[in-house]
């Protein structure tokens, strides 16, 4: 039973944090590919629109770089 309680009262080992981180990072890459998609379906006359949209997607896939990401063709 001491055991038990040991056990409980100690934080989660490291291999299920790197899990959870690992599918934390697979969730925020996902949802910055969605936003780039979306960015990329996005059509504009608006050369300000244009240099808006150019500017969040250049952002978006600076954070995907430093998450590891590639571009899938």
């Amino acid at each position: 039973m001491e055991e038990q309680q040991a056990q409980a009262a100690t934080p989660k080992n490291v291999k299920d944090t790197g899990h959870q981180h690992d599918a934390e990072r697979k969730r925020h890459v996902q949802a910055l590919e969605m936003q780039r998609e979306r960015i990329l379906s996005e059509r504009t006359s608006s050369p300000h629109r244009r240099s808006a949209l150019e500017n969040a997607l250049a952002d978006i896939e600076e954070k995907l770089a430093e998450l590891g990401w590639s571009i899938h063709v």
